[in-house]
């Protein structure tokens, strides 16, 4: 069989670890505790794909590893965002 292409990817999504993180400590995360929750999340390689049925069934895409701060910011002020209007 040959070898396909692997993807790392976060179980469970390191979207959902950052915003539950962010939920619990009660403000924004700052970078640091961003890469910090980053390089503690469990990651698996998966074939591409099966990386791909995972994403779809989680209905979203996660965040780039490598790009993460970046990503999480908004993706943070997005969340935010979508509470403020349901407040509304």
């Amino acid at each position: 069989m040959p070898e396909g292409k692997l993807i790392l990817t976060f179980v469970p999504s390191l979207v959902s670890l950052l915003l539950a993180r962010e939920q619990s400590k009660g403000a924004p995360l700052t970078q640091q505790e961003v890469l910090e929750i980053r390089e503690k999340a469990t990651v698996v390689a998966l074939p591409q794909d099966v990386a791909v049925k995972v994403a779809t069934e989680r209905g979203y895409r996660d965040i780039d590893a490598d790009h993460c701060w970046d990503e999480w910011q908004r993706a943070s002020r997005s969340h935010r965002i979508k509470i403020e209007q349901r407040l509304a």
